[in-house]
């Protein structure tokens, strides 16, 4: 059975920094010493941490915060994100101030647990669609496609394949992901840097929005209040619904190591369910931390569809509320599969 290829953990030098009123003490008078061996540590780990006293200041007290919480010794990392984070200690002494800081990696205590599936239904999919972005909407089925002069926003008839609606995108735009949100529809392109925003039942465009840090588009989902949005990183970005502003982000971790590539979005029951870039596979991350918890095994499903010269990867994957099933495609498919996930 393949799953996912981890990647090696980057390892990060401590940082140290210094603040205060009239100091003139060094930045290496303070260091934060843990009992984290090579800087990775699993989240169900106790936590412990000191101070390395230089020069041997009278320290009145000692804040640590990781990811904007204060920690204390002998506790686990249960409720903090996955991934590369930062200690921050806050040293008050002799009437001063100083800040050190160390970089840890946070890995997830248990392994992904491993998939496979069922196939309940197959229905017709155009061929022609070089799928990104898939979603169910009050059972109806929104599809967003790429490739330069290609990229399409469509709405479909899933049991027939029929197209009910659809808007091309200018050529110079290569279509990514897409979610509903608030009779929105949100459509992601991959390199300009661009979102767009789209009047769900009219499809006319409302406005755009520009990405922050995350400089590509790749997929998007929403839990009902905010959006999720992947890069091709092992980041999933947090967008206030509003303003569309990138205001935190998650790491996709599991017990090894980072995953890159996530790639089309989709909100599950609680989790995000993410299609990896090239590979016939689909993880279940929980938003919360980044970890990645289950992979769903589909190499054989492409086995399934016409072979031709333009087919393409597993990409694209929709959950249907009202059925309580998952729906998933490929790259110029001509099958949509409605499946059932089974535990190995």
């Amino acid at each position: 059975m393949r799953v996912f290829k981890f990647l090696s953990i980057i390892i990060l030098s401590v940082i140290v920094l210094s603040c205060g009123s009239n100091s003139n003490h060094k930045k290496n008078d303070f260091s934060i010493v843990t009992n984290i061996k090579g800087k990775t540590i699993v989240n169900n780990e106790t936590f412990n941490l000191s101070i390395k006293n230089q020069k041997q200041y009278s320290i009145d007290s000692v804040v640590y915060t990781l990811d904007g919480k204060q920690i204390g010794n002998d506790q686990n990392l249960d409720d903090f994100k996955l991934g590369k984070q930062t200690i921050d200690a806050t040293i008050f002494f002799e009437g001063k101030t100083q800040i050190t800081s160390t970089s840890i990696t946070i890995l997830n205590s248990e392994p992904p647990k491993v998939y496979t599936y069922k196939i309940v239904n197959e229905y017709p999919h155009d061929i022609t669609s070089y799928t990104q972005g898939l979603e169910f909407f009050n059972g109806e089925l929104y599809e967003s496609t790429g490739q330069h002069g290609e990229s399409k926003l469509r709405k479909v008839d899933y049991k027939t394949g029929e197209v009910l609606k659809n808007i091309d995108l200018a050529k110079e735009y290569f279509g990514e992901g897409l979610t509903i949100l608030n009779n929105n529809i949100y459509q992601l392109t991959w390199q300009n840097n661009v979102g767009f925003i789209y009047d769900l039942e009219t499809f006319d465009k409302k406005s755009s929005f520009n990405y922050g840090k995350s400089k590509e588009g790749w997929g998007i989902c929403n839990d009902g209040k905010q959006l999720y949005k992947s890069d091709g990183t092992d980041k999933i970005w947090i967008l206030e619904p509003e303003t569309l502003e990138e205001q935190e982000f998650i790491q996709t971790y599991t017990n090894k190591g980072k995953i890159v590539g996530m790639n089309e979005l989709e909100w599950v029951e609680g989790k995000i369910y993410a299609n990896r870039y090239q590979l016939d596979g689909v993880a279940i991350i929980n938003p919360n931390n980044g970890a990645i918890e289950g992979v769903i095994d589909f190499r054989s499903l492409k086995k399934k569809v016409t072979q031709h010269k333009g087919l393409d990867v597993l990409n694209g994957i929709a959950y249907n509320s009202e059925t309580k099933t998952i729906f998933v495609t490929g790259k110029r498919w001509d099958k949509l599969f409605e499946i059932e996930i089974i535990e190995q």
